[in-house]
């Protein structure tokens, strides 16, 4: 029993026609498209077909439209995995939301399994079934109409197809080549689609791979950011050049020149334009020249009191004939 498949299995190259085809023959629905089963309600059944009775289908909801009742159904089939021991992820986020690749890729995973068990499927009435299910009879009222009015419309044209064989030979011939240009179309739709399932593969790892790296580098962009704005170093020019990098909203090489002109200017010259630094200069400086002023009159009094009696007389004495001119010494 094959529970976890992996992304190369040939489960993942089934086309969205066989799987279209495989489950309005198990359930007798009426599908056009994969992504009309994202409600949930058919994978339900489907599993209701491989292991019957072990869906609780009164739970079902049939007529699901909103995301909020879809989520309810996924609930009952992820409580069935669980009894199964189903290890199957279901990305229910994704599938509610109707995407073609991942409602074909879940319903591939889906085919693939109810292959591998195939116990009971050949004696299931999907109708009965449906029944019990909310929405269920609707369902089943639109599939018989459009069953009866696609047997209605056939049943007119294969008449006419064989009156048309009967009277006119040349006919059968066009069909023949109709029916093998129709073989060969559809040869080719499943090798185009083989090559689809692997691009879209190799893409969807691309984009993983590409997501994962964006998330990392902004991880990084947040971290730096988050320490620009630490107190105490907001204010400074290299953090307000890695700011203006951080927050540009274009490509321009200019933003780049912009911020090394910020970290470039000079220290010293945005402390000369500073007023407060002058004045704290002009402070020093003149408290410098008062310590000078202290210092000189200290050694004078110290040189004053060194000298004998005779020469402070002898000095004043050259004060007294210095200050007056008609004096003689």
């Amino acid at each position: 029993m094959a529970t976890n498949i992996g992304i190369m299995d040939s489960a993942y190259f089934v086309g969205r026609s066989e799987i279209l085809a495989w489950i309005n023959s198990t359930l007798r629905l009426n599908l056009s498209k994969v992504e009309e089963a994202c409600s949930g309600a058919v994978h339900c059944q489907l599993m209701d077909a491989v292991h019957p009775g072990i869906v609780p289908m009164h739970k079902v909801n049939f007529d699901a439209k909103n995301e909020y009742e879809m989520i309810q159904n996924y609930k009952v089939l992820q409580d069935v995995f669980n009894k199964l021991k189903i290890t199957k992820h279901i990305e229910v986020s994704k599938l509610v939301k109707g995407r073609p690749l991942d409602n074909l890729e879940f319903m591939q995973w889906m085919k693939r399994y109810c292959d591998s068990v195939n116990s009971g499927m050949h004696n299931y009435n999907p109708l009965e079934r449906r029944e019990v299910c909310k929405g269920g009879r609707d369902t089943n009222k639109k599939s018989a109409q459009s069953q009866s009015s696609t047997k209605g419309s056939t049943a007119p044209k294969s008449q006419s197809s064989n009156n048309a064989r009967r009277t006119d030979a040349p006919s059968s011939a066009n069909a023949v080549n109709q029916a093998t240009k129709a073989v060969t179309a559809a040869y080719d739709e499943q090798s185009w689609s083989h090559t689809e399932a692997t691009q879209i593969t190799e893409l969807k790892l691309s984009i993983d791979s590409l997501e994962k790296e964006r998330d990392f580098y902004f991880a990084k962009l947040r971290d730096i950011e988050m320490l620009c704005q630490t107190p105490g170093i907001e204010h400074l020019a290299v953090v307000a050049a890695m700011q203006k990098i951080l927050y540009a909203t274009d490509d321009d090489a200019t933003v780049v020149a912009e911020a090394q002109a910020m970290i470039s200017v000079p220290q010293n010259e945005a402390e000369r334009l500073s007023p407060i630094a002058e004045v704290l200069e002009e402070r020093n400086s003149s408290e410098t020249q008062k310590r000078k002023n202290i210092v000189n009159l200290d050694f004078d009094s110290a040189g004053i009191t060194t000298l004998s009696p005779r020469q402070r007389l002898s000095d004043a004495s050259d004060v007294h004939c210095s200050g007056s001119p008609l004096m003689t010494c």
